[in-house]
């Protein structure tokens, strides 16, 4: 089979030279495990991150990326009995799916109803999953708040705009350029507040708001967090979800105290971990609202040999929605 190899560690600018098309020994599957012929691979800032090492834990050497995959099942090993083959499915895994087959644990795997789009279902793993734990578990959102997304555009960000109208919710996109702009309001953005202008950021969202945020959804941080948190009104929730700023703000806890907002964090691995039954329960939601087309927004599909140019988009930020890789048809 064909895979994306990472040899060595690169930047942002290096993914060219440090990712190759190689041919692989087709996988085999062990005890619990599943082997996917991949249609379809989300493509992630994490997979950015994994290869420059750039992570939390780094990936040994060498490694094939992606970690959200979609196709249809080509084997299964002993003890599998959930799926069979022919069945189409999405799947997750650490990595390997930036392939044309891809060996994950079957427990990773859910059945996809026949005929469902499979660049939607891989797209809308780990962003859509975010968005909802994070607008339901996390900021417990209610009908007619006011939701603040920044990264609005990207791929978690677009999930919640898309989301927060599906909890009652009215959505302020936060986004940098026109184009971006745009690409929120044709998702149904109640409003949308273009950073490239240089506003009074406080100002208009308080203004369009009326008074301020309810929740705030950031995946920036950097400066904005904290002017975000400061546009929030009294007892608002602000959820942290990611620095896509490279920056991790520095709160005054004072804010906290005199506004008495409640500042939360959401990180998906550790919801499954330690709140597993929470988890399952907004997994089954999500999915419910999945198989009624409401997923996540495919805006470009790259051939498994321009795997690179598809993770230099991302580390770019000049994509909006949602990126995959298509190994196979």
């Amino acid at each position: 089979m064909k895979a994306v190899r990472c040899h060595r560690y690169g930047s942002p600018g290096e993914l060219a030279d440090v990712l190759a098309v190689e041919e692989l020994p087709d996988p085999v599957p062990g005890e619990g495990q599943v082997v996917v012929a991949v249609a379809a691979a989300a493509v992630n800032f994490t997979d950015v991150l994994f290869v420059g090492d750039g992570y939390q834990v780094s990936m040994p050497l060498p490694f094939t990326p992606g970690s959200e995959v979609a196709g249809v099942v080509a084997e299964v090993g002993p003890g599998v009995t959930a799926v069979a083959a022919g069945d189409p499915v999405v799947a997750s895994t650490f990595a390997g799916g930036f392939a044309e087959k891809a060996l994950v644990p079957a427990a990773a795997v859910r059945r996809l109803p026949a005929g469902a789009d499979l660049a939607v279902a891989a797209a809308s793993g780990v962003a859509s999953t975010t968005a909802y734990s994070a607008l339901r578990t996390t900021a417990g959102v209610r009908p007619g708040e006011w939701v603040v997304i920044t990264g609005a555009a990207g791929g978690v960000g677009s999930a919640a705009v898309t989301l927060a109208r599906e909890f009652g919710a009215r959505s302020l996109a936060v986004v940098s350029g026109p184009e971006k702009a745009a690409f929120c309001e044709s998702l149904g953005a109640d409003a949308v507040l273009d950073l490239s202008g240089a506003p009074d950021v406080k100002a208009r969202v308080r203004e369009i708001t009326g008074g301020g945020a309810d929740v705030v959804l950031d995946v920036v941080g950097g400066d904005l967090a904290e002017t975000l948190l400061r546009a929030t009104r009294r007892r608002g929730r602000f959820v942290t979800l990611g620095y896509a700023s490279g920056t991790i703000p520095r709160i005054p806890l004072n804010l906290v105290l005199l506004k008495d907002v409640r500042v939360l964090g959401f990180d998906l691995r550790g919801f499954a971990e330690h709140e597993p039954e929470q988890a399952a329960r907004d997994a089954a939601a999500l999915a419910a609202l999945q198989e009624r087309g409401i997923g996540a927004t495919v805006t470009a599909r790259y051939p498994l040999e321009r795997a690179a140019e598809a993770l230099a988009a991302i580390a770019d930020r000049t994509v909006t929605g949602k990126v995959v890789v298509t190994p196979g048809a």
